[in-house]
């Protein structure tokens, strides 16, 4: 994945979102408040791998069968290729997942991450493609991505099957920081954020990429340091870089705990 650089303008106040973060280090964005993507094709390398803005998987080539897709359309008129795939087995819960990808590829390639939390976790996943990427309409710039993502909480919030839902946002490398951006500004209605690659905040879960080689672990080490939250725990993957974190043992293990320890038991806004 590409190097993405952003400003970090004010990182203290993610250290007063009023619900559970989990969160692993080493992303290629570094966030802020004010978010700020610049404006080029090394941020959104939306045409990597070459077929990203003509081919796009969905579910069925996972084999998986409950799910739909969505194309969302958001209020400046684009249209956003993405899914839905409902939480299945005797894990359910009723838990609805934002996921929000990192810079490279589409919303398709990361349709086995979806699947782990659909079929193994039990959660309902919403997974957003962004304007510009996949199949979607339109050239992805940072307005246009909050646009993007508030479409899809929305989306999630009026669908009948998930707006009485906890909600919990995914995001990875860029999606880390779109999902600051978004949870900043409905943190009373969801349930849950969880970053990977990025930073931390409230009652922290951290895989940490002890090998990512675009953000130094000690950038990740700070952002712990300065959170004021009351409830810290760090959690190391000694061998995970940038881009294989996921790959790592107990990755998928931290994230169904903190969402059993910490998200069920979260009440929901009203």
């Amino acid at each position: 994945m590409s190097n993405i650089w952003a400003d970090v303008v004010n990182t203290t106040a993610f250290s007063y979102l009023k619900f559970s973060i989990a969160a692993s280090t080493g992303v290629a964005a570094l966030l802020s408040t004010a978010l700020y993507f610049k404006q080029n094709d090394l941020i959104y390398p939306r045409h990597f791998p070459p077929e990203a803005r003509t081919e796009l998987w969905d579910p069925s080539k996972f084999h998986m069968t409950n799910w739909n897709q969505l194309d969302l359309k958001t209020p400046d008129g684009e249209t956003l290729r993405s899914f839905f795939l409902r939480g299945q087995g005797i894990q359910r819960k009723a838990v609805t997942i934002l996921m929000l990808h990192g810079n490279a590829g589409n919303v398709g390639h990361r349709i086995p991450i979806g699947k782990v939390f659909a079929e193994q976790m039990g959660c309902n996943v919403v997974m957003l493609g962004y304007r510009g990427y996949g199949l979607s309409t339109g050239k992805p710039d940072e307005k246009g991505l909050k646009i993007d993502a508030e479409t899809a909480l929305d989306w999630i919030f009026k669908n009948d099957e998930t707006k009485g839902t906890k909600v919990v946002i995914y995001g990875q490398s860029l999606g880390g920081a779109l999902g600051i951006a978004t949870a900043a500004k409905h943190q009373d209605r969801l349930s849950g954020l969880i970053l990977e690659n990025t930073f931390t905040s409230m009652r922290d879960v951290i895989p940490n990429g002890l090998q990512d080689e675009l953000v130094p672990p000690s950038h990740m080490r700070r952002l712990h340091e300065i959170s004021k939250a009351p409830i810290k725990i760090w959690k190391d993957f000694p061998n995970g870089t940038h881009n294989d974190s996921v790959m790592e043992v107990g990755y998928f293990e931290n994230i169904n705990d903190f969402i059993n320890d910490e998200v069920t038991r979260h009440k929901k806004a009203q």
